[in-house]
């Protein structure tokens, strides 16, 4: 247990060494989606989705820009897709 968490710290040290500013950003981008997910958890049946939704449409391109950095082209694809997905949900609400 003790090698599994030393690696575990290991690891994310060398993430923020490799680039603290990606590093920031993914935190960031994943403290506004767990917040996102709670709020829609607790708001439901009526979340407040003209706030959630800018919210987690910049989480999404953070992970974006991260996914490039990275050059992981998979997730860079995935959050992406998820926020041009999301723009259009929100321009559709907002114009409804």
């Amino acid at each position: 247990m003790n090698d599994l968490l030393y690696n575990t710290v290991t690891w994310i040290k060398n993430d923020w060494n490799s680039n603290p500013i990606r590093f920031a950003v993914e935190l960031l981008a994943w403290g506004l989606s767990i917040g996102c997910s709670i709020t829609m958890a607790v708001t439901v049946p009526n979340p407040p989705l003209i706030v959630l939704y800018p919210i987690w449409i910049s989480g999404c391109a953070m992970y974006a820009w991260a996914a490039w950095t990275r050059r992981s082209f998979g997730m860079l694809a995935n959050y992406l897709l998820l926020t041009t997905i999301d723009a259009v949900g929100l321009i559709r609400m907002m114009i409804n």
